[in-house]
């Protein structure tokens, strides 16, 4: 890309902090859910989350609970509001992805790095401490008061950081969430992390790598 951006922007569950529901929901359901059927559970609740974040905004544990209430009536299984707060309280708890740590100490002292984050304000901070390099700024749905993927949150990050959209390098794992949004808005200069968590379309125009660890060469560190 040989692009040396004033701001590196980066999506942060699934692309720099491991992002656990899968796994967490295979433990929390395995008594209801046949495991033959258990990745189409997973999946559906996948969509359900992404729904709950399309309009207004509210509460991230609002979010979990309305989707998983809905996954429950759509699979006639029990609903447990426990079963939707073991979700967001274990969010805090998860550490970054092995590769993120040493590719990003290859930047931090060269460019800002700054994430936008669909969590709450009291969920991000420990998850950030976590991730071994320091960071410009930490932006929040709560705080753009709109969920990725809706444009108002990256406005809101754009504003705030007082750039334009051919400023910024945004980095992250998912098209749905991040890279098609950040494509509508303007940011021409992308990096899809294939993790894995969904297809990529490279009529999106990002650059494509693995890992974080494959990130300051997209920059010429």
């Amino acid at each position: 890309m040989a692009f040396r951006p004033k701001y590196i922007t980066f999506d942060c569950y699934g692309t720099l902090t491991r992002f656990r529901m899968p796994e967490m929901t295979r433990v929390i359901f395995a008594d209801r859910i046949p495991a033959d059927r258990m990745e189409q559970f997973i999946a559906d609740f996948s969509a359900y989350r992404f729904d709950e974040v399309l309009g207004d905004w509210k509460p991230y544990e609002t979010v979990l609970k309305n989707a998983v209430r809905r996954l429950c009536k759509a699979w006639k299984i029990q609903y447990l509001d426990s079963d939707a707060q073991q979700y967001y309280d274990a969010v805090p708890t998860w550490g970054p992805h092995e590769d993120v740590a040493a590719g990003l100490s290859k930047i931090a002292h060269e460019i800002p790095l700054v994430i936008i984050s669909n969590a709450a304000d009291a969920q991000i901070q420990k998850n950030v401490a976590m991730l071994g390099a320091p960071f410009h700024r930490v932006y929040t749905a709560e705080q753009a008061q709109a969920y990725k993927p809706r444009l108002r949150a990256f406005e809101f990050m754009l504003d705030s950081l007082g750039c334009n959209p051919e400023d910024v390098l945004h980095v992250s794992s998912s098209l749905r969430y991040d890279l098609m949004s950040a494509a509508d808005i303007g940011i021409v200069n992308k990096v899809f992390v294939n993790r894995g968590h969904g297809p990529g379309n490279p009529a999106y125009g990002y650059t494509e790598i693995q890992d974080i660890g494959g990130l300051p060469g997209v920059v010429g560190l």
